[in-house]
């Protein structure tokens, strides 16, 4: 089987997306899970250009790698220095690392217009940077900068400044589309010419996201002979983001039968997509190919009813190979067989004749159709479905609550103070609670009332709180009549849950959110003790 090696520059290009920023401790917590996901080179950033990268390098000394080579980045020499008294390739040096890249400029634009030197000289300082890292480091990588932009323009010249690099003794060469404006058949046109220039240099491919093909164009230049793909987790990096290697990957090992990281190690993926996207505090893209929550979700009952007899139908490769899962959203779309699987999920085997399940179907029809959202909000879903099979829900009835809100010029912050009345066990319970706004105040009111029955409801916790205004959903008379949706998370010690509640009203859509909480807590916890 052909071999790719994997080259990771998350810690380096990729954060240099926008919004993306990573400390150091963030940037070693990365590399060790990168190398867990058996990628073969990290490049860690370029030594002393910025206090975070140095002291990377720094910390990254006291631990060791099972499958990744670490990598420091840099530039070839200055143009007013030599080699030994160049400032950047002493710092590259002194990181310590096995390997080491360096890019130079292989389109004549830079040359004469960025570095304002002349074609000869640019070519003076690629091989003179590679020649002397090359007799004091393991392994130096080339990395042709905006190499497609300078095929365009100038071909012989950009052909040049790779064989420069080449027989100075780099070990590869790595064709960057570094304005990521290529397209594959022009990669396609490049590396067959550098294959034709330089047969025996070993090739890599580094591109960028800026026309949306920089998977498109990895897959191409290795289809045709590169065995290296450089890019980021998630695709994070400069502008548009580098070639996401959560599609590289799958693609190659999956599609073209090129071993990468390894069939064992393609399960981490999902799971190292969404640590890195946690560590740099990014909310995952949920429709992001391969790892995405949406990548293996269905929602029309067609698509549903095909899968439950063969995923093959709608599907196309099975989730499980790169640790992903099935998901089935109930919506407006939802069939009779959305119903069926998801209540399978849950535990409860309908029948598709099942009366239940059409007047289940009916009622999420008209729900959606208010503003609810299921395929978000499970533990709602289920609540439903536990009322349209007759289950009881009878942990307490609601008679009244009362919100206050108030504000005194002296006042930092509003204060808040909730009065709930319940029915609990034929007792009635009258509580009364202040919190951090009208939500928490109701929370805690309800929760005083409740635990001197359920214990339980002490070990509970508010996660997370949304709020979305709805446009579109029956009744919607614009501006701040409209409906909002709340969605609350919850958890417990040992599981997290999602409810909702629509109105126009948002603390009573938040009160109808934290009732279906507590209501499925006090239900998983009966269930839980029947089984």
């Amino acid at each position: 089987m052909r071999h790719v090696t994997i080259y990771d520059t998350t810690l380096r290009d990729g954060a240099q997306a926008e919004e993306l920023n990573l400390t150091t401790q963030d940037k070693v917590r990365i590399a060790l899970k990168l190398d867990e996901l058996g990628i073969h080179y990290i490049e860690g950033g370029w030594p002393g250009a910025n206090p975070t990268d140095q002291q990377f390098f720094d910390t990254i000394k006291k631990h060791s790698f099972k499958n990744a080579r670490l990598t420091a980045f840099g530039s070839t020499h200055l143009a007013r220095k030599t080699p030994a008294n160049c400032p950047i390739l002493a710092g590259l040096l002194a990181a310590e690392t096995s390997v080491i890249t360096i890019f130079g400029k292989t389109w004549d634009l830079h040359a004469t217009t960025a570095l304002g030197i002349s074609l000869e000289h640019n070519l003076e300082l690629i091989a003179g940077s590679v020649a002397y890292l090359n007799e004091r480091a393991d392994e130096v990588l080339f990395d042709a900068e905006h190499f497609f932009d300078g095929f365009k323009n100038n071909p012989e010249y950009a052909l040049q400044a790779i064989r420069a690099a080449h027989e100075a003794g780099a070990a590869r060469i790595v064709l960057c589309d570094t304005n990521g404006g290529s397209l594959p058949s022009q990669v396609a046109e490049a590396v067959r010419a550098v294959r034709e220039h330089l047969p025996d240099a070993d090739i890599g491919i580094h591109a960028h996201n800026d026309s949306e093909v920089a998977v498109a164009n990895s897959l191409e230049a290795v289809r045709l002979g590169a065995s290296q793909v450089q890019g980021t987790i998630n695709g994070y990096g400069e502008r548009c983001g580098n070639a996401n290697l959560c599609s590289v990957i799958p693609n190659l090992e999956l599609k073209m039968g090129i071993e990468t990281i390894g069939r064992e190690n393609l399960e981490r993926l999902v799971g190292t997509s969404h640590f890195v996207s946690e560590t740099a505090n990014l909310r995952p893209f949920m429709r992001q190919a391969f790892v995405g929550s949406s990548a293996f979700a269905h929602k029309g009952g067609v698509h549903v009813s095909a899968i439950m007899k063969d995923a093959r139908t709608y599907e196309h490769i099975t989730p499980e190979s790169v640790g992903n899962e099935r998901r089935v959203l109930l919506s407006d779309q939802a069939g009779k067989s959305n119903i069926l699987f998801k209540a399978k999920e849950l535990g409860y085997d309908l029948k598709k004749d099942d009366p239940t399940v059409d007047r289940l179907l009916k009622e999420l029809k008209l729900k959606e159709s208010m503003g609810y959202e299921y395929s978000v909000a499970d533990a709602s879903f289920e609540l439903i479905l536990l009322r349209t099979l007759g289950i009881p829900l009878d942990y307490f009835h609601f008679r009244n609550f009362f919100v206050v809100d108030a504000k005194r010029e002296e006042d930092a912050e509003p204060f808040t103070e909730a009065t709930v009345i319940i029915d609990v066990r034929g007792q009635q319970e009258h509580t009364a609670a202040t919190g951090m706004g009208p939500v928490n105040a109701l929370d805690r009111a309800l929760r005083k009332g409740l635990e001197r029955f359920y214990p339980q409801l002490a070990d509970i916790r508010l996660l997370d709180f949304k709020v979305r205004v709805l446009s579109g959903a029956v009744r919607d008379t614009g501006g701040t009549a409209s409906f909002v949706r709340v969605l609350v998370e919850t958890g417990d010690k040992a599981d997290r849950w999602t409810t909702m509640g629509v109105s126009h009203n948002i603390i009573e859509a938040s009160w109808q959110a934290v009732v279906d909480s507590i209501k499925y807590k006090l239900f998983k916890d009966d269930k839980n003790k029947g089984a």
